[in-house]
């Protein structure tokens, strides 16, 4: 396969689940906007989509493009803006044009699902979305990228090309684990009176559960009240969570075994490294050393794991590995 194909289709995939965990941030921000008052301690009601810009690291640029950080300018630019190359709308555009780009590398039955799905988002406008109201919408997004996910496990064969688009999947998947646990505010945005402390943490670890549709998930594995550390341990550590860390980057080593061709390489060393970090981590050790630190540990490791994923599969540098295996033979930019 040339690299320009590898990397076409793994920005396919990765777009269509940053489209789709982008739905759940905002999901999650508007839940959390809902907060009642009378727990809010009168903190600025902008908060929970400050936080949302946040966890992407894209505070300073919404400001710079913006006069004031409210919920309609937060919404229009994680959700429509073609400006910001991580909105939802860029991420339906770039998933299609890679698509495009490789019609012969995935089946009719794709490409027209991902182009139904840009023509749609293309007639989104800020009066359609107050119609149809953001929830329905947000739904509507998340959708798209499961009716995507199904026609591809439904009409693509398991050759190399699959294993590229599961690649861009659960690496993205595997970083958003973290986001949205970062979304979550520190102790110090809670009251300080035990109940409503209580109460806010409950209402916040719920709706992160709710955006990610894993409320009834938690609800039969942990069988308790919500806590901090059962959440965290349900989008880390669980085996069980489709969406959880240690399932995405399992599953991650597991496609770069095989894309390997039976080779040791540095990159199935990496995911395999964190890969026996989340199976083996107890989620009591890791609150005891600073669950932030250790996230963002996490967070360094997929960087580089992504880094050394393109050097190694998508660039003309890396050397042919033999059967099986991506040839260096073309390059393409990311995204």
């Amino acid at each position: 396969m040339l690299c320009r194909t590898a990397n076409d289709l793994y920005w396919v995939s990765r777009n269509i689940e940053r489209a789709e965990n982008t739905a759940r941030l905002l999901d999650m921000a508007q839940r959390i906007a809902l907060l009642p008052e009378r727990l809010d301690r009168g903190k600025a009601r902008a908060a929970p989509w400050r936080r949302a810009l946040d966890s992407l690291g894209i505070v300073d640029a919404f400001l710079e493009q913006h006069d004031q950080l409210d919920t309609e300018s937060v919404v229009h630019h994680l959700l429509l803006s073609p400006d910001n190359p991580g909105s939802i709308y860029s991420c339906f555009r770039y998933a299609r044009e890679n698509a495009r780009a490789q019609r012969v590398a995935i089946t009719s039955e794709m490409y027209e699902d991902l182009n139904g799905s840009w023509l749609d988002i293309r007639r989104l406008d800020a009066l359609r979305l107050r119609h149809e109201g953001l929830s329905n919408t947000l739904e509507w997004v998340k959708s798209r990228s499961a009716s995507f996910r199904g026609i591809t496990i439904g009409t693509l064969g398991r050759g190399e090309g699959y294993r590229f688009l599961q690649m861009g999947a659960f690496i993205e998947r595997a970083d958003w684990a973290i986001r949205l646990l970062d979304m979550i505010g520190s102790d110090d945005d809670l009251p300080e009176s035990g109940e409503a402390r209580d109460a806010v943490q409950y209402f916040q670890w719920s709706a992160l559960l709710q955006a990610l549709s894993a409320f009834e998930t938690y609800r039969r594995l942990y069988r308790d009240s919500v806590s901090p550390a059962g959440v965290a341990e349900l989008m880390l550590l669980n085996p069980d969570n489709p969406r959880s860390l240690q399932t995405c980057v399992g599953s991650l080593h597991r496609v770069l075994q095989s894309l390997s061709g039976g080779e040791s390489l540095e990159v199935a060393r990496i995911a395999g490294a964190l890969a026996a970090q989340s199976r083996y981590a107890r989620i009591d050790e890791i609150i005891a050393g600073g669950l932030e630190a250790w996230l963002q540990g996490t967070m360094t490791g997929l960087d580089r794991l992504g880094v050394e994923i393109h050097r190694q599969f998508m660039t003309t540098s890396a050397t042919p590995l033999g059967p099986g295996v991506v040839r260096q033979t073309q390059w393409q930019t990311t995204g």
